[in-house]
């Protein structure tokens, strides 16, 4: 059998040695054959052995050119396979930063040195996609991105790209995530008194009844989702099974919950339930009125001619209702972390609180939405009085 490892002279009269191996196959199904050339004949042995050697391990990693951005595209569309079309909208989002900085960089060649540089420059000077000069992006969407492309890069290791995740062990700096806390103003939800204040301040507006299905913790994709078929009106009871929500704040979407536990059927507290009632009465007189001019979509939160509102239209109008009952504006999202808040303070078991918020994990539940504030924490003060006094007690 002739020897596989070939030598040859160059013009210049170097003597080098050569040889081809195969290396597997491509996803295609193409033949992956690589081409081995060192200065000695013992360097090709070496070499060959060792790409046979990890080839059989399945640990060989196969040179290639792919860059960074070439990959972020091939792992987009694996991703479309797995998460809804608006998950696949922000994941875009959150990878234009990476796409900009990195993606000229070939992935085999990408660094940890690279990606922690990368994060270093985008908490200094990164920059929302059409923001103002010089508003800078929050540290937590910074340590969104970086998450993001540290999904990306592990999944290039599974694909055997990459040996190891560049990205795995970077991190967003502990002084950077104290400076951001301390200079970046975040709203805080409603208290428990500003939502009583809106409540009373909107009773008598067209879209009461909508707006009272956020103030007890739905989403507003799901508000705006709601149809009447949903509703029991003589149960008192509503169910969760559809959601409009948008992309890009400009394209609606019409689909089910976001995850299974999100389809939920819930009672319906007495007050929402009485404005649901004269709010459907109401909705029937402005068909009557309309005449033609009405379209029967079915939806709870529509206009006077029956089109329904997207998460856009219901913010706005719920912007402009904080504006005349004077009170601050809160995004219609954050109310449901008092919502959420309101209910575990008050004894709601755990199980139960995920549950209504459409959650599989209390835990998850109560880390993101429950946020007790000095009001919430009063009985604890009063706790507190009685232990003092008890123990100045000298009867005791």
């Amino acid at each position: 059998m002739p020897d596989p490892i070939k030598k040859i002279t160059l013009r210049d009269g170097t003597v080098r040695w050569r040889t081809v191996v195969d290396a597997g196959r491509d996803e295609n199904g193409k033949r992956i054959q690589l081409t081995i050339t060192r200065d000695t004949k013992k360097e090709v042995l070496a070499e060959r052995a060792r790409i046979q050697t990890e080839r059989s391990g399945g640990t060989l990693i196969v040179p290639s050119k792919l860059t960074v951005a070439e990959w972020l595209d091939q792992w987009l569309e694996y991703k479309r396979r797995d998460v809804e079309e608006t998950s696949i909208t922000t994941y875009e989002l959150n990878l234009l930063h990476p796409r900009e900085r990195l993606g000229h960089i070939h992935l085999q060649e990408l660094t940890e040195d690279h990606v922690q540089e990368f994060v270093d420059e985008l908490v200094a000077s990164g920059r929302r996609s059409g923001g103002k000069p010089g508003t800078r992006l929050a540290v937590s969407t910074s340590v969104v991105v970086l998450n993001r492309l540290r999904q990306a890069l592990a999944r290039a290791v599974v694909r055997k790209h990459i040996a190891t995740n560049p990205a795995q062990y970077v991190r967003v700096s502990l002084a950077d995530k104290k400076t951001d806390k301390r200079d970046r103003t975040r709203a805080a939800p409603w208290s428990v008194a500003e939502v009583q204040r809106f409540v009373k301040g909107i009773e008598h507006d067209r879209l009461y009844a909508p707006l009272l299905l956020s103030l007890m913790g739905l989403r507003p994709a799901e508000v705006c989702g709601q149809r009447w078929t949903d509703i029991d009106l003589k149960a008192g009871a509503v169910e969760i099974a559809n959601t409009r929500t948008m992309i890009g704040n400009v394209r609606v979407l019409e689909k089910d919950t976001k995850t299974s536990s999100g389809e939920r059927a819930l009672p319906l507290p007495q007050g929402p339930l009485e404005a649901l009632k004269r709010f459907r009465a109401q909705q029937a007189r402005e068909k009557l009125a309309a005449g033609e001019g009405y379209t029967d979509t079915g939806y709870v939160a529509v206009d006077e001619l029956g089109l329904p509102m997207n998460t856009r239209q219901l913010r706005e109008y719920a912007y402009r209702l904080m504006d005349s009952t004077g009170l601050r504006r809160v995004r219609l999202y954050d109310a449901r972390h008092s919502c959420l808040t309101y209910l575990a303070v008050n004894g709601v078991p755990d199980v139960v609180l995920a549950a209504w918020a459409g959650h599989t994990n209390a835990s998850f539940t109560k880390r993101r939405y429950v946020h007790p504030g000095i009001e919430d924490l009063r009985s604890a003060a009063t706790a507190w009085d009685g232990f003092h006094g008890g123990a100045q007690n000298p009867s005791v």
